[in-house]
């Protein structure tokens, strides 16, 4: 069935002349699926209402945060009553230690934290705590993580620079690049042989503890064990970016459900209840160095602004009160991730689906995917094709192959039922 899209191919038309490419984030704008972006009008619950007055059930949830489904009635009435007493003060407010002390008692690793604007925001800076706190000059990352665009971590990124066919950004200067170590994911060994190369000099080794910007992409078993061993005995800070993770796997994210304890953590999505919002904490002997307490200069005139921390303090605290929650979000994944399995199975196309909690990723190939390289083996071509072919049966997906999906709890049984019906039609047009 082919949809009206006539009113986003309209306004794509009037956004390309004034917004670079058209959109505000280089992922929005289907060049990996081919065709034009939706725009959308409105959402609600499981749903998404583009320009045209087309629905669809949503499987990307603004990537992460709507872990409740759109316009969640409880995170609306905490808006509504934090915009009565303005929208921003610049100065501090009770919500924000509020949100702080709920965060450090659903993290415990984390004992102090710091509210910014963004997941690049909070990237960013706990990389300049950890160089600050240690002296030291270079950090390692791993190849297809991405940290958000800040200069150093646009090496050998994933998600929308690889989506985008450009792993690495003009911009970013050589001495930039000469202190941004990468290791393949899941390569203790490539870890080990940079850090002995580089003995003394890292400050910390970043990455995604489950990554969301290759695909859904899970640790191999005693990787994590493997980094905070290595951290420990060099002296190194072990970062956990958890924007994507935290709070949406579990209460504690990621380092709860596998039992590792980060130095520092960064977040965002969740914590703002789907409004623009991040933080990073740690140890309270390092987050100590960020002024005014400390040394290192971190700043932002709109950090912790009130309606956000409104959302993300309903949010979380419906979180922490409700472990249920993580329950269903498991279940009804689960029942998605087998129902597209079996359709997969039953038309011998070669596949691999990873999957942990309320996040999965379909590759279309018959390798495991356990890094970068692994990734890449997936058929593009063939998940453009069966991108568009979802689209017109009504389920919304990421618009490309290297991004997670993430399942809100406003997807029932039924709707899964219908997700999984429309995967095997989709799936039966592509392979005839």
């Amino acid at each position: 069935m082919r949809l009206n899209r006539s009113s986003s191919a309209a306004l794509f038309d009037r956004a390309q002349k004034v917004i670079p490419g058209g959109v505000n984030s280089p992922v929005r704008a289907f060049k990996a699926v081919g065709g034009n972006p939706l725009f959308i009008k409105s959402a609600k619950g499981a749903y998404l209402y583009d320009e045209d007055g087309n629905k669809y059930i949503e499987m990307i949830n603004s990537w992460g945060p709507m872990i409740l489904g759109h316009a969640n009635e409880m995170i609306e009435e905490a808006v509504r009553n934090a915009i009565g007493k303005s929208f921003s003060f610049g100065a501090p407010t009770k919500a924000e230690v509020e949100i702080a002390e709920l965060i450090s008692h659903m993290v415990p690793s984390i004992e102090k934290v710091r509210m910014v604007n963004s997941g690049t925001e909070a990237t960013m800076s706990a990389v300049r705590v950890a160089r600050g706190f240690t002296g030291r000059d270079k950090i390692i990352k791993f190849e297809g993580c991405y940290h958000g665009h800040g200069d150093s971590f646009l090496i050998a990124a994933g998600s929308g620079a690889v989506t985008m066919g450009t792993p690495d950004s003009p911009g970013v200067t050589e001495g930039t690049a000469k202190d941004t170590l990468t290791a393949p994911f899941n390569d203790l060994a490539a870890v080990e042989t940079l850090v002995a190369k580089n003995k003394g000099t890292i400050a910390a080794i970043i990455l995604e503890p489950v990554v969301g910007n290759m695909g859904c992409v899970l640790p191999a078993q005693g990787f994590l064990e493997g980094l905070r061993k290595l951290c420990d005995q060099e002296g190194i800070l072990l970062i956990f970016d958890e924007v994507m993770t935290g709070f949406r796997l579990a209460k504690g994210g990621a380092q709860e459900i596998f039992g590792i304890t980060p130095d520092l953590t960064t977040m965002g999505k969740i914590i703002g209840g789907g409004m623009p919002v991040g933080a990073y904490g740690g140890r309270a002997e390092i987050m100590n160095y960020v002024s005014p307490a400390g040394p290192v200069y971190q700043a932002g005139t709109l950090s912790g602004n009130p309606i956000a921390m409104a959302a993300g303090k309903a949010m979380l605290t419906y979180l922490n009160e409700h472990p249920e929650t993580y329950t269903y979000l498991n279940k009804i994944t689960q029942r998605i991730v087998d129902g597209f399995r079996h359709n997969l199975e039953s038309l011998g196309l070669l596949h691999t689906i990873n999957h942990v909690g309320s996040m999965f990723s379909l590759f279309f190939t018959n390798s495991d995917v356990v890094n970068f390289d692994s990734a890449k083996t997936s058929n593009t071509t063939m998940f453009g094709k069966y991108f568009q072919k979802m689209l017109e049966k009504g389920i919304y997906l990421a618009p490309s192959q290297y991004e997670t999906l993430f399942i809100s709890t406003a997807i029932t049984e039924e709707l899964a039922d219908k997700i999984i019906a429309a995967n095997k039609e989709a799936l039966k047009e592509i392979h005839s």
